[in-house]
C-alpha cells in the first residue's frame, strides 16, 4: 500500500475576512439594499401622486359604468352650434349659434322660447394635468356673444373644452382641440344622427 501524500498548500488562501470582499459588498449587501430603498421610494412616490377624477358624466349601477349622453343628445336635439375664439390676452370669445328654422320663429327645435342664457359654464380640462385644467362662467354680453377670461398655459397641449347650459334647458357642447389656438367650432354630436 502506497501511503497518499497530499500537498500542504491548498492554493491562494484569502487573508481578508468575508465582509470586506467586494463580491459580498456588491451582491449580498449592495444589491438587496438598492431594491429595499428603490421600493420605499416607489411606495412614497405612489402615495404622493394620486391619479386625478375622471372628468365626465360618469355614474356607476352595480359594477358596469355608464356615461350620460342626455345633455349631448338635448344640443343635438336643437342643432346647437357654436364658436369660441381664444384672444391672446387671456379673452374667450363665445358664440351661441341657434338654427336658421329657430331664429326665424321665435321657438327652439322643441318648442320652448327661444332665449340666451345669462351664464354658460365653461370647463378646459387638459388630457392629462389637473393642475393645469381651468373652469369659468361665459357672461352672456350681447344678442348671442358670451365672454371670459381664462389663462391658459402657453405650451400647446390637448384639451377638453365644453360649454355647457345649467339653466331649464341642461345641454352641453364638447370639442377637442390643441390650445392655445386661435379658435374652436363646437357642433352637436353626429352619433345621434
Amino acid at each position: 500500500m502506497k501511503k497518499s501524500t497530499s500537498p500542504s498548500n491548498y492554493g491562494h488562501q484569502d487573508t481578508q475576512p468575508w465582509y470586506k470582499n467586494y463580491m459580498v459588498i456588491i451582491f449580498v449587501i449592495g444589491l438587496p439594499l438598492f431594491v429595499v430603498v428603490s421600493c420605499l421610494w416607489f411606495v412614497y412616490y405612489s402615495v404622493q401622486i394620486k391619479d386625478t377624477v375622471v372628468r365626465d358624466d360618469w355614474y356607476m349601477d352595480g359594477k358596469t359604468l355608464y356615461q350620460d349622453v342626455s345633455r349631448d343628445k338635448l344640443a343635438h336635439d336643437l342643432d346647437l352650434h357654436g364658436e369660441m375664439v381664444f384672444d391672446k390676452n387671456g379673452q374667450v370669445l363665445f358664440s351661441l349659434n341657434y338654427p336658421k328654422q329657430s331664429l326665424e320663429s321665435g321657438k327652439l327645435l322643441d318648442g320652448t322660447a327661444l332665449y340666451y342664457p345669462d351664464k354658460l359654464t365653461l370647463s378646459i380640462s387638459h388630457a392629462t394635468d389637473i393642475s393645469k385644467d381651468r373652469d369659468t362662467v361665459l357672461k352672456h354680453t350681447t344678442g348671442n356673444q358670451y365672454t371670459a377670461n381664462v389663462k391658459l398655459d402657453p405650451l400647446k397641449s390637448k384639451y377638453y373644452v365644453q360649454v355647457s347650459n345649467e339653466g331649464k334647458l341642461n345641454w352641453r357642447l364638447r370639442e377637442v382641440g390643441k390650445l392655445p389656438q386661435e379658435r374652436i367650432n363646437f357642433l352637436p354630436l353626429r352619433s345621434f344622427d
